[in-house]
């Protein structure tokens, strides 16, 4: 089995708000991936006294033991699991109401030798490759398909769209978001390699165009999941001044990038 990691801030001053990890069962039966992007909040309070690295360490370390733990639990309970142990480690600290409280897009990917499971919660992608050469990409696209205007400010994002019906939603601290996930499964012998990606690497096809989905996962492959991220960093670089891209809140992303052949 080949695994590749790689995860970087997209401030070199700021913590890194991403969360990557691969479990492997000592059974080396199957084994699991996991890749968080913490939200970054606007300026003002969340109600929390925690980072968003803070959080996302709590939620990813959860996610990890019991993907590979508790094999018979789907992943959607795996999920609402961790949330809840995350959420009781500062629900006497902090107001795990706020809308801006500590939150995370997930991916969860495990697999076993019949089946590989599969949970994406908004904006993270990942990158299913069958033994043919087919991606097949599993996306939560609701944030991507709601109109511009109703995303014009963090206000009104805030009060319609963030965790609500009709809008999209992120692990925080409500575990029921769990049931909210794309999840799925396919047969073991439909899927070579998976690669999980935040938005800040899957810019390199969302934002730049540069290619599809069949083509990121060629790259990664072929040059290694360090050269995604060094090359969306150049094309961001690139149109730091112009914006020629418009939709993308920062110059610069966390970016990581998690590939692994079965």
């Amino acid at each position: 089995m080949r695994t590749e990691l790689v995860s970087e801030p997209g401030d070199p001053d700021r913590p890194n708000e991403d969360f990557a990890s691969v479990g492997l069962p000592a059974s080396g039966q199957g084994g699991s991936l996991i890749v968080l992007d913490g939200v970054t909040p606007p300026r003002g309070g969340t109600g929390c006294l925690h980072s968003v690295p803070w959080y996302t360490a709590r939620l990813g370390g959860a996610l990890t033991e019991l993907t590979v733990s508790y094999r018979d639990l789907p992943l959607s309970e795996i999920l609402s699991r961790a949330i809840l142990r995350t959420a009781e480690a500062h629900a006497t600290t902090c107001d795990l109401s706020h809308p801006r409280t500590p939150q995370a897009t997930v991916v969860v990917a495990r697999w076993s030798p019949q089946e590989v499971e599969y949970l994406v919660l908004s904006d993270s992608a990942l990158l299913a490759v069958s033994p043919a050469g087919e991606v097949t990409a599993v996306l939560d696209d609701r944030l991507s398909r709601l109109p511009r205007s109703a995303l014009a400010t963090d206000a009104m994002i805030d009060t319609t769209l963030r965790n609500k019906e009709g809008g999209f939603f992120t692990a925080a601290a409500d575990p029921s978001v769990a049931a909210r996930a794309v999840t799925g499964s396919l047969p073991r012998a439909d899927v070579r390699a998976l690669t999980a990606l935040t938005d800040g690497a899957t810019r390199w096809v969302e934002k730049f165009g540069q290619g599809d989905w069949a083509d990121c996962f060629a790259l990664v492959r072929k040059e290694g999941a360090p050269e995604l991220v060094a090359r969306v960093r150049a094309l961001e670089r690139a149109d730091a001044e112009e914006r020629t891209y418009l939709r993308r809140s920062k110059t610069h992303d966390d970016a990581t990038v998690v590939y692994v052949e079965l």
